[in-house]
């Protein structure tokens, strides 16, 4: 049996497509949060790992606390309290990116799981600061969860293919548009109830990723700011030793200009004839060539 290794850990990660590897950094700022928050409980320095996450990661209301720590609109988005809380996160995560990345790209699922994130935030904040209701609440509520990302990217996803049929336990083939907007009333009608931030939250994130597919679809990708930070510290991590030797491949007929731009428009053509039949009759009713064609499409 092979030992377990950092390197096998990085390979596994440099293997995985986007939505995989954000629920890896999820589980990894999880597990590395709540072993230094159970370090220093046993020395009686705090009081466990979300302690820390509340004092130092979890994004607040407040607008003085959120000045002292500006980094938490950012950091509230990988954090969660328990091992249930990140389970559930993690599926839906896993599943709604794995729709996303198949139709969008995986570059994108990146940017949207951010800015979803951020927006999701910045409407939070802005409630609590502005609704009197939330008065009381005001100095001590704090944020946390990957919820308002993945809203964004379902609902962006939803939005972009919202005839989508997708099956559900017990209850067949649904489309993805009757998904996300019983979710979106749901924590609609939840804000009055427990956990108002959080629902709050899920509204911003939706309502992010609704606005991210109507401007794709208009030619226009808002999200793309994000990219070079993603970039950055994607290279970061992929940083390893040179090999010993570099190979290099390179085609025996290179293709010409005209070439290339006639392939790239007869590929889009055909992605675009895919996206339509699949908008109108469902994923299922295209063929294993479509399949196949559209998941590289995708990479």
């Amino acid at each position: 049996m092979n030992k377990f290794s950092f390197d096998q850990l990085r390979k596994s990660y440099n293997d995985a497509d986007s939505a995989t590897r954000l629920i890896y950094i999820n589980a990894a700022v999880f597990i590395f949060i709540h072993l230094l928050g159970l370090i220093l409980w046993l020395f009686s320095i705090q009081g466990g790992g979300n302690v820390l996450v509340d004092q130092y990661f979890a994004v607040p209301t407040y607008i003085t606390s959120l000045l002292y720590k500006p980094w938490t609109i950012f950091t509230y988005m990988f954090m969660h309290t328990g091992i249930l809380h990140l389970l559930f996160n993690m599926v839906a995560l896993y599943y709604g990116g794995q729709l996303f990345s198949q139709f969008l790209g995986q570059k994108k699922i990146w940017s949207v799981y951010i800015n979803g994130g951020l927006a999701g935030a910045v409407l939070y904040i802005l409630s609590y600061n502005l609704f009197p209701v939330f008065g009381d609440a005001l100095s001590g509520s704090k944020a946390i969860g990957a919820s308002a990302s993945i809203m964004a990217i379902i609902a962006g996803i939803a939005t972009y293919m919202p005839n989508m049929e997708v099956r559900m336990f017990f209850l067949g083939n649904i489309k993805l548009k009757w998904i996300v907007i019983f979710l979106f009333v749901i924590d609609l009608l939840s804000i009055s109830q427990s956990n108002s931030g959080g629902h709050i939250s899920h509204i911003g994130g939706a309502i992010y990723g609704y606005f991210f597919a109507i401007q794709l679809k208009k030619g226009r990708d808002i999200s793309a700011w994000v990219w070079p930070i993603r970039d950055f510290f994607q290279q970061t991590f992929n940083k390893r030793r040179k090999p010993k030797f570099d190979v290099k491949y390179k085609s025996a007929v290179p293709k010409s200009d005209y070439q290339y731009n006639a392939q790239k428009k007869n590929n889009q053509e055909a992605l675009d004839a895919i996206l339509d039949k699949i908008s109108k009759s469902g994923y299922d009713s295209l063929s294993k060539e479509e399949k196949n064609f559209l998941f590289k499409q995708s990479k």
